[in-house]
């Protein structure tokens, strides 16, 4: 194995490389997903995320574990996740605690810290993304094509709940100046569905505390040799202002200037 500079992040040699597929997939084979979840006063629907976790569909051998992490709420987040664990005691549910609000950024490094499993799915605490998709999203990694996958709200045919115009316009133009500045041809780096090796992941450097994480871990893993980056559309059951949606104008641009500052400029 060798070692990329920058990411410490251990990488296939040339001669590993060049197994054939099958062979790949066979010292590959996953035993656990790790599902993270940042929640930030997300007591009203996480109960609902955990109950669709625990009866989500896997691919045959593969376990799940769950990492929440509570990112200083102010609300009754614990006791929503304590409830969850007494209801569900065959599914593996972990939770960190930041005394204070730190961000999403902060809140997944913390949860992937934590993680144990094979591969690692990003999963948001409200309502907006599907776990029963898990099966879709590792597919490509099982069948030894994908080491990254990116679950799109801009293609293929699952139901996409209908908000904001400025929105939609607002994730393409930050997709494609993303994809300007990484050669990837990506329709949604926006996404909140990135499913991951849990290797890759925790050996790349990740600084950002709030939504930058979208643009940052897009760049970084851009510039792994050979890396293999897949892409299959999910469904979509956007959220409003009034129903929590947490995003604003400010982020997004803050993410023009991270895809600028870690694409471009390659911090």
């Amino acid at each position: 194995m060798s070692v990329l500079p920058g990411l410490n992040l251990l990488l296939p040699t040339a001669e590993e490389e060049q197994l054939p597929h099958p062979e790949r997939k066979k010292t590959m084979t996953p035993q656990k997903l790790s599902i993270i979840i940042p929640a930030f006063n997300e007591s009203l629907t996480l109960p609902c995320v955990l109950d669709k976790i625990n009866a989500a569909r896997l691919p045959a051998g593969i376990g799940r574990e769950v990492v929440v992490v509570d990112d200083g709420s102010t609300d009754a987040t614990p006791a929503a996740v304590a409830a969850s664990i007494a209801a569900h005691p065959e599914l593996e549910i972990r939770l960190v605690r930041h005394e204070v609000n730190r961000g999403k950024g902060a809140a997944l490094r913390s949860g992937i810290s934590h993680a144990a499993g094979d591969y690692l799915v990003i999963q948001d605490a409200d309502l907006e993304y599907d776990p029963g998709e898990y099966a879709e999203l590792l597919k490509p990694v099982i069948d030894g094509h994908a080491d990254v996958v990116y679950g799109s709200r801009f293609m293929g045919s699952k139901a996409h709940r209908i908000l904001f115009f400025w929105h939609t316009i607002g994730n393409r133009f930050l997709t494609t100046l993303s994809n300007l500045c990484t050669n990837l041809n990506l329709t949604d780096m926006e996404t909140g569905y990135k499913l991951f090796r849990t290797g890759l992941i925790k050996g790349i450097a990740l600084r950002e505390q709030r939504f930058g994480f979208e643009p940052e871990v897009t760049a970084k893993i851009a510039r792994i040799p050979r890396i293999r980056i897949y892409e299959i559309g999910i469904s979509y059951y956007g959220r409003t202002y009034e129903e929590g949606k947490k995003i604003n104008w400010r982020d997004g641009l803050h993410a023009i200037w991270c895809i600028l500052k870690y694409g471009l400029f390659r911090r």
